[in-house]
């Protein structure tokens, strides 16, 4: 556990587990390669990191915004056979939130794989840590859902059901996510079709929501450059109905990484060109010593799409041992919309 830790902890500017570093002995990223499901719902130990990511949009009663996110991560700490029980290298985190116009409550948990206190199964799929559990209702579903998600805190907690009839949507190029100009990339998919509904619990408070979740699923060895020092990140629901997933990674030079895939009504994935995308910062927050970029304008212009983002919750931060912000937004311009932003490195 002070190997996951101290991994954490030394790569903060890029994010869990040094996502830059070489990664010699791990499984590659290829381009090409099909992904199979529900198979590929699972773990893949041969790839040094990987994570299973619920971001929500919820409204209660009265017409409340909420947000919630789920996520839980793995880390290989070396390559090779995994080893049983505590010898394993499989290393794993969960992060919990909840977030209100008025406050912002995170929780985070660790775990060594092999012993049963974290992972993920099949048959049926079920993601945990702990009590934290993304777990499927039934056996066999490609589609990801319906799932029951679960989740804690000291001052908050969510049981939430997550549904959809639509199918699953490739990001990148048919799954194959492009991360820099030198080839780095990660396999990458989502569900951004979720019907979300449940109950979400703030300080004893317990409210009942419902709303629209997306579901990122994404594993590598090397996703980020040496030199790219963090995200920015948004996963939009259009008023239009479409969907929009699009980030920028940035580099220590000062140069930016762009990338999105468009997600047309029918379900189509197209990604868009690096040199159509512009996204701006537009007002920044002060949180302790950081200056946060919270408000955005977007760009497409070959989409008619330009945007601007404002979060519910500028003080969204997670201050965990691996610290990012991590909130939901709206949108309004050419297409109004809801959506989570996160960004890394800051």
């Amino acid at each position: 556990m002070l190997v996951l830790i101290a991994g954490i902890a030394s790569s903060r500017g890029q994010g869990f587990s040094g996502l830059g570093a070489d990664p010699g002995g791990f499984a590659p990223v290829v381009r090409g390669k099909v992904l199979s499901f529900p198979a590929d719902h699972g773990a893949h130990p041969d790839f040094r990191i990987e994570w299973w990511y619920l971001t929500a949009n919820l409204k209660g009663p009265d017409g409340a915004s909420y947000g919630v996110q789920w996520t839980l991560f793995r880390q290989a700490a070396a390559p090779g056979a995994v080893g049983e029980g505590w010898s394993t290298q499989q290393l794993w985190m969960g992060h919990a939130a909840v977030t209100s116009a008025s406050t912002h409550r995170f929780a985070e948990k660790f775990a060594r794989g092999g012993v049963g206190q974290a992972g993920v199964e099949m048959e049926p799929f079920n993601a945990y840590i702990d009590d934290w559990q993304m777990k499927a209702a039934a056996a066999g579903s490609p589609a990801l859902a319906p799932l029951d998600l679960t989740a804690s805190g000291k001052d908050f907690s969510y049981r939430l059901r997550l549904d959809t009839a639509r199918p699953l949507v490739l990001q990148g190029e048919g799954g194959y996510s492009v991360k820099s100009e030198r080839g780095q990339a990660s396999y990458y998919y989502s569900q951004p079709y979720l019907a979300v509904s449940g109950v979400i619990v703030i300080d004893g408070r317990s409210i009942e929501v419902t709303g629209q979740g997306w579901i990122d699923r994404e594993w590598s060895s090397q996703p980020l450059a040496s030199d790219q020092t963090g995200w920015d990140w948004f996963s939009l629901h259009l008023s239009s109905q479409e969907k929009l997933m699009l980030f920028r990674l940035r580099h220590s030079d000062g140069r930016h990484f762009y990338a999105g895939n468009w997600i047309g009504t029918d379900g189509k994935s197209e990604p868009i060109p690096a040199d159509a995308i512009a996204m701006t910062p537009l007002a920044t927050t002060r949180i302790g010593e950081k200056a946060m970029p919270t408000a955005w304008r977007i760009e497409i212009p070959s989409r008619g799409v330009r945007l601007e983002s404002a979060p519910l919750n500028a003080q969204s931060w997670m201050g965990a041992r691996f610290q990012y912000w991590e909130g939901p937004v709206t949108v309004q311009g050419s297409h109004g919309g809801i959506g989570y932003l996160e960004m890394t490195g800051y």
